[in-house]
């Protein structure tokens, strides 16, 4: 009965995957032969495209006395099965058993970090581990044969003269990619808190994907160098290792400091060199915030993009008041917001234009 039904349907246009076929067979024995018609559309229909063709392939509808087996005759809408469905019934045919998680989690992507409990905490990690997977390159010096793109001379004569000097189509080249060095500063001061554990989770999913092409360093009172501690495996070891080098964990602002010491300690020794620099920060500086500015410009002569990250950026009526901003607002290639899933996957978007 299930090879004819599903036959029929899939003759009439309806993407009816074993799965579904699998929903009907169990709510069908569960609610029996008379439900058959109301089981058949809860079960092996996904959108109203689907029920439209459900009812093109049964109708007219018979009475049970005649035709085939699958045939059966229409009941009230009474005789739903609400409770007996399983939840697969209404997913789509590329994952039918994850439509209502996949809808949960692109509402998790837009909810504000600082505002998730614990289980959305982890949900969310485990979506900006997906975001470190992508490939960060910069172009490189050698080249590689392609479709398009500057014309490949020494190539293009080869062949010419491999066809004795008959003209040949010409041939092109591109600069193979390299991978560009990502480096993160992560304000880790008591106003920072909220988020400091999900951007040390996006850094160690980063790391563990790209470890000679991440540098991780915490601002707060002053610079630490959180790379090898980073490069743990296991996230939670991580982090732990993370918190026992970090002094000034939700502590004061001197981000100039912070920054200063990272331009004149590493940044000038080959780290910020056409790198992406992206800096996770509120802005809020105790100090001078001319300093900050000054100090901001002279990294970005250094990198190849400087990205400004501020969880208060994407919210309504946001305005860049804070003294360290406003400072280094002209100084920066993009100001971003940082306080949900998908404003960090924005801020991928913008390191990946550097």
């Amino acid at each position: 009965m299930l090879v004819e039904l599903a036959g029929k349907l899939r003759a009439a246009g309806l993407p009816v995957t074993l799965d579904r076929l699998a929903a009907y067979a169990e709510a069908l024995d569960t609610a029996g032969v008379a439900h058959a018609y109301w089981v058949g559309r809860l079960t092996l229909c996904g959108s109203p495209e689907d029920i439209a063709r459900y009812d093109a392939a049964l109708a007219p509808p018979p009475s049970a006395a005649r035709g085939p087996s699958w045939q059966v005759r229409r009941l009230p809408e009474r005789s739903l099965l609400r409770s007996t469905v399983p939840p697969s019934a209404a997913a789509d045919d590329r994952d039918p058993a994850l439509s209502v998680q996949a809808a949960d989690a692109e509402v998790l992507r837009h909810r504000d970090i600082a505002t998730l409990s614990d289980a959305e905490r982890a949900e969310a990690a485990a979506l900006l581990a997906r975001i470190a997977t992508a490939d960060i390159t910069r172009p490189g010096r050698r080249h590689r044969p392609a479709g398009h793109g500057d014309v490949d001379r020494r190539r293009s004569v080869r062949a010419m003269l491999r066809a004795g000097g008959e003209p040949r189509p010409l041939l092109h080249r591109v600069r193979a990619p390299r991978p560009r060095r990502l480096v993160l500063l992560i304000d880790v001061s008591g106003s920072m808190s909220p988020y400091a554990d999900a951007l040390l989770r996006l850094a160690h999913a980063f790391t563990r994907h790209r470890p000679r092409w991440t540098e991780t360093y915490s601002l707060g009172t002053r610079l630490t160098r959180l790379t090898p501690a980073l490069r743990i495996r296991d996230v939670e070891a991580a982090l732990r290792e993370a918190g026992r080098h970090i002094p000034d964990w939700r502590g004061g602002t001197r981000l100039a400091d912070g920054v200063a010491a990272f331009v004149r300690r590493d940044g000038h020794r080959g780290v910020a060199r056409r790198a992406a620099v992206v800096v996770f920060s509120d802005g809020w500086e105790s100090a001078d915030p001319a300093r900050l500015g000054a100090t901001v410009a002279h990294l970005r002569r250094l990198a190849a993009r400087t990205v400004w990250v501020s969880p208060h950026a994407g919210r309504p009526g946001f305005a860049p008041t804070a003294g360290g901003l406003a400072a280094v607002l002209p100084h920066v290639d993009a100001l971003v917001a940082g306080h949900t899933v998908a404003a960090l996957h924005a801020v991928l978007e913008e390191v990946r234009r550097a």
